[in-house]
């Protein structure tokens, strides 16, 4: 596959500075910035399907009319936290 470049930005002096004082050894601020657009872009692609999914279930709730009442939610979401406390 051919490989395309990301369009050039323009920045303040001082935004720059700001960015190069937080590379780490040896890291370049290309590879900084093709980092910092891949993580936004599964970031944003997690958000979407997340979005997906709660609308996906809110059409099934609505089309069988079972809904879960707060405390079922909040029950429920308290044994995943701990379950998720035992495992560290």
């Amino acid at each position: 596959m051919k490989t395309t470049t990301i369009p050039s930005l323009r920045v303040t002096p001082e935004f720059r500075h700001d960015a190069e004082s937080v590379l780490r050894e040896g890291e370049t601020l290309s590879a900084f910035v093709e980092a910092s657009i891949r993580s936004q872009v599964e970031y944003r692609q997690m958000q979407h399907a997340f979005i997906e999914r709660g609308l996906e279930a809110r059409e099934t709730a609505n089309a069988l009319q079972q809904y879960a009442s707060k405390r079922e939610v909040m029950d429920s979401l308290t044994a995943i936290l701990d379950a998720g406390r035992v495992k560290e």
